[in-house]
């Protein structure tokens, strides 16, 4: 099975893989890279292709014998067709600022709970690994910063801000319980040699907390980029720590974290703009889809984003009732 040349705009791809045999061979390419096609079931090569329904025959006996391109990834016991797929994963991929399921069930005529669970398995797969490298090095600068991200209090109901209030835990603490108790803490790295970022949901922007990430994510001997909060403070020993006052400025000679300022702006432009409403158990999510895309912005075109995120579904599964948590509910967990 060949691919014909690879679709490079929107329009050549909405063209290119409206032909499930362009689909299905994409997705062989990315898949098997050196040809040979394996059974997921028992990882046999040994394998006939079935043309008329498009489908794998494991000539060793066993149980799911059969199987198609989508067993073992994302896409797996999905009704909906490998074109709706990879047109949703083309568009999730190179919308800057990400794709609603709303415009996804407009643009390729699927429901809107459907095409949500879609783009949630969509963001399973552009999920970075946990096997991933350690950001910096000697001689190497990383940049790390928090922010928090929430509605504004001034927009709450007044039976809102009246029950937060008599949650705080004294009047000392009213103020700042109230501008920030209700926002969800994130911490970002950024290694600007490599320009790649993690960014993930932290329980609060502690010391501990803050520095635990840092520990466990970055080479010992990088130079480290912070602004001056205190839960920085005590990195010199594993670091060459350099700070720069916001207060006075954001830039001090090469000092700066304003690449991950510019994360945390397009982030939140995301959230405010195209999302709308997230519930802090799907953030990380989004999180990873916005990560996906600023590490794959340089040199990259959308094709070759494509690629790459279509090369990161095998071996990931995402049910619907693990994603909305009906699965940890029959545990007993919640």
């Amino acid at each position: 099975m060949t691919i014909t040349q690879e679709p490079k705009t929107l329009q050549e791809a909405i063209i290119h893989f409206s032909n499930m045999d362009n689909c299905i061979a994409y997705m062989v390419e990315r898949r098997w890279p050196d040809g040979i096609v394996k059974c997921p079931t028992c990882g046999s090569d040994n394998v006939k292709y079935l043309a008329k329904r498009r489908v794998w025959q494991c000539k060793t006996r066993h149980a799911k014998c059969q199987f198609s391109v989508k067993v073992g990834t994302i896409m797996e016991d999905s009704p909906i067709g490998l074109d709706k797929w990879l047109m949703t994963m083309w568009m999730i991929a190179n919308c800057r600022n990400g794709v609603s399921s709303y415009e996804i069930s407009r643009s390729i005529a699927v429901t809107q709970k459907s095409a949500w669970f879609m783009l949630h398995r969509v963001r399973e797969a552009m999920k970075i690994t946990g096997d991933a490298p350690k950001l910096g090095g000697v001689g190497k600068i990383v940049q790390t910063d928090e922010t928090v991200i929430g509605g504004d209090p001034k927009n709450w109901h007044e039976s809102r801000r009246e029950k937060n209030l008599k949650e705080s835990r004294s009047k000392r603490v009213q103020v700042y319980n109230n501008t920030y108790g209700h926002k969800i803490a994130v911490q970002g790295l950024y290694d600007v040699d490599t320009r790649q970022i993690r960014a993930k949901v932290v329980p609060n922007v502690r010391r501990d907390t803050l520095q635990k990430e840092i520990l466990e994510k970055i080479e010992w001997g990088s130079t480290l980029h912070t602004d001056e909060a205190v839960a920085y403070k005590s990195l010199k020993d594993k670091f060459v720590h350099e700070t720069v006052n916001h207060a006075v400025s954001y830039v001090k000679g090469n000092v700066t974290t304003n690449s991950l300022e510019s994360f945390w702006s397009l982030l939140k432009r995301n959230l405010r703009g195209t999302y709308v409403c997230v519930e802090p158990f799907h953030l990380d999510r989004y999180l990873d889809e916005q990560m996906f895309r600023f590490n794959n912005r340089v040199k990259v075109t959308d094709a070759q984003r494509l690629s790459r995120m279509t090369q990161q579904v095998v071996g990931r599964r995402l049910t619907y009732a693990a994603l909305t948590g009906k699965d940890a509910q029959a545990a007993g967990k919640f």
